[in-house]
């Protein structure tokens, strides 16, 4: 039976660059990236920190960054990998390393704290049609693994300090509840001053990572981000407004 080389990237929490390790772990059929860390685990190393919970592509707790790509260990499978190889994993580098390949990722429940919930309308007419429901559906299809935040260099080059940006996930959350054909609050104002979300430049590295296949930048961003410039930059509605406060 043939051998799989892992090389994982391990530290404790402060160790910004960490060391990695070298393990050796026999493959079998179907076999993913965490069943090889599995291995290691129980055979070699059992103090190594790996996060999971359903092992069914559902949860979203096994992010990771292996080969260079940001992807969930459950749904990586190491015949999809280059053969003969060794597989490089290591945490995500966004979010400050707890130990080995658990980060923090505590900073992303903040945001989400902040960002204006669902109201529901004053109607009591609650008909809906299927385009409204299939659209509010791909948003709430996150599993939020963060690999989208991971990815995105807005988020990736501020890790000590995170700016005044939501990111993805939150862009992905908010149009969700904007699409609520019976939601009534107003984002818009908070997407522009709070949430950041013209420091986008709409690489669609986001749509590209995510495991649940949502057209994040199309669906979730460009969208906001359209009405923003159709509000506050149109120069006859700005002379409106600054009349109207007068």
């Amino acid at each position: 039976m043939s051998e799989i080389h892992l090389v994982v990237n391990r530290g404790n929490a402060g160790d910004e660059r960490g060391w990695d390790e070298s393990f050796y772990v026999r493959a079998s059929k179907g076999m993913v990236v965490l069943d090889a860390l599995w291995q290691v685990q129980e055979q070699v190393a059992p103090d190594l920190a790996v996060r999971w919970n359903c092992k069914a592509g559902k949860c979203g707790s096994c992010s990771a960054e292996i080969n260079g790509y940001r992807l969930l260990l459950c749904k990586t499978r190491i015949d999809s990998l280059p053969a003969g190889q060794p597989i490089t994993v290591q945490p995500m580098q966004t979010f400050a390393r707890i130990k080995d390949l658990v980060t923090d990722v505590s900073w992303n429940y903040e945001i989400n704290r902040a960002l204006p919930p669902f109201r529901p309308r004053e109607s009591s007419d609650w008909r809906w049609f299927q385009r409204d429901i299939t659209r509010v559906q791909e948003m709430r299809k996150c599993i939020e693994c963060f690999l989208c935040q991971d990815v995105c260099h807005v988020l990736r080059y501020q890790r000590t300090e995170k700016p005044r940006y939501a990111g993805a996930r939150f862009y992905v959350r908010a149009a969700g509840l904007d699409y609520h054909p019976m939601d009534d609050r107003d984002r818009l104002a908070y997407l522009r001053e709070e949430a950041g979300i013209e420091l986008c430049n709409v690489t669609r590295c986001c749509t590209e990572v995510c495991p649940e296949g949502i057209r994040i930048t199309d669906n979730a961003i460009i969208p906001p981000k359209e009405r923003i410039v159709d509000r506050y930059a149109d120069p006859i509605k700005a002379l409106l407004r600054r009349m109207l406060r007068r």
